[in-house]
């Protein structure tokens, strides 16, 4: 069963016990058509913000660095390893039950980790604070803090515009808060919103406090509304919608602000607080993984034409320009994963192929530019939870997993070579950065 599908019936679960675990915190609706959301100025931890020093662990070791001095996180089946993002050196070890998923908590710090109970933060031990017109940095031990935002069935978590949205996809609240706000002795004060219904679902929070968020319930997903910045009393209404996108999934932030949401037949493309769908040319054509640049216009998209797939394996892209409204599909001569789509800094595309090659595209023509050989050729496998190649980019390198060598790759994507290839103590799986 193909990731998307199986999220269809992993998140179909016992609707009573979602909507008792709703009650508490759900709104009611307003006037027809105006969603209402609750939002209540929670504290989990009322403790004051401090330093990053000061957040350290007592026992952590601080000592001041010349520079930033950015770190990766990767899970792997059972555990989580810090690793310096300069060279690949295994920093730590965490021992973690389960299947877990790593999400960058926006801080430039700590990632949130999707695992049993909710997003649990760990610290990766590195971070800057400014003084004046220049800024010190600090390196300390990573920690898996003790912290955890809880959620029955944790989903996505979107950093945009200073602000984290965690996604519960077992009750449908969102827990909304600023991202500079984290620190290791208590969780922050969260804006909690809650939809109606339980569902995969995802919030984007915008610079100007308007809320995107999905709607729909266990059994299908085909709205999407963009909910006003809370009043005096704390409620948002519908200030636009869009249920025309069966199938909802992913979500991709562009320049200016402008977002995209896949549906099973096209995209919907969200700004100036308008929604528009732009159809895609087959009766099914699902972009569910989208990659957004906030210096492009222009939105990277996977594309599924086979709706009776147990995994379809496509050997097509593609490409929303959100400043013209227009849908281009791009075919190729290999296939990919949800995990092989990512940007570079200057917005190019970039597709980790099943024939083992990094493809880097010009959005705006969707020609090849260069196609580098970075892992040996690889098939997806059926069950999407299991480890595959994975891109992930951060400043000018692009970090590509290799499983089954237990490695991990540099690729510097200004001279299209590997520069440095190490391998791991445990089978990556997915990655993420800090910048610290």
């Amino acid at each position: 069963m193909s990731h998307e599908k199986s999220l269809t019936k992993r998140h179909g679960q016992a609707d009573a016990t979602r909507r008792l675990r709703m009650g508490a915190g759900a709104l009611a609706l307003m006037a027809a058509g105006a969603l209402l959301a609750g939002c209540a100025a929670s504290a989990p931890g009322q403790a004051a913000p401090i330093s990053g020093a000061q957040a350290a662990s007592p026992s952590a070791k601080i000592a001041e660095a010349g520079s930033a001095t950015p770190r990766l996180v990767l899970t792997y089946d059972g555990g989580l390893l810090v690793a310096d993002a300069r060279d690949g050196a295994v920093l730590s070890n965490h021992k973690l039950a389960g299947f877990n998923r790593v999400n960058p908590a926006g801080d430039g710090r700590r990632v949130l980790v999707s695992t049993a109970g909710g997003f649990q933060v760990l610290d990766s031990g590195v971070w800057s604070e400014k003084h004046g017109e220049h800024a010190h940095h600090y390196t300390s031990d990573p920690s898996l803090t003790e912290l955890v935002f809880p959620a029955a069935k944790p989903g996505h978590a979107v950093v945009h515009a200073g602000h984290t949205a965690l996604f519960d996809d077992a009750t449908g609240k969102i827990n909304i808060f600023e991202s500079t706000q984290l620190d290791n002795r208590a969780l922050p004060r969260t804006e909690d919103v809650a939809l109606p219904e339980a569902h995969h679902g995802v919030a984007v929070r915008l610079a100007d406090g308007t809320l995107l968020v999905t709607d729909g319930n266990a059994e299908a997903v085909n709205a999407v509304k963009l909910l006003s910045a809370p009043d005096a009393e704390h409620r948002r209404t519908t200030v636009a919608e869009s249920r025309q996108c069966p199938g909802v999934h992913g979500e991709a932030v562009a320049k200016d602000e402008a977002m995209v949401v896949g549906c099973e037949d096209g995209i919907l493309v969200i700004k100036d607080k308008k929604i528009a769908k732009l159809e895609a040319p087959d009766a099914y054509g699902r972009i569910g993984n989208q990659a957004g640049s906030e210096v492009s216009s222009v939105v990277l998209g996977d594309y599924k034409k086979d709706k009776d797939a147990e995994l379809e394996r496509p050997q097509t892209f593609s490409l929303t320009d959100t400043a013209t409204n227009t849908l281009k599909l791009i075919d190729i001569n290999y296939s990919y994963s949800f995990r092989s789509l990512a940007r570079s800094a200057g917005g190019d595309a970039l597709l980790l192929g099943t024939d083992g090659k990094l493809h880097v595209y010009d959005v705006k023509n969707g020609k090849e530019k260069k196609a580098i050989a970075v892992v040996g050729a690889w098939e997806e496998l059926i069950d999407w939870q299991q480890p595959r190649p994975t891109v992930h980019v951060s400043g000018g390198t692009a970090y590509v997993t290799e499983p089954a060598t237990k490695e991990l790759h540099f690729v510097d994507l200004k001279t299209g070579k590997v520069s440095r290839s190490v391998t791991l103590p445990e089978v990556p799986n997915e990655i993420t950065s800090i910048k610290g």
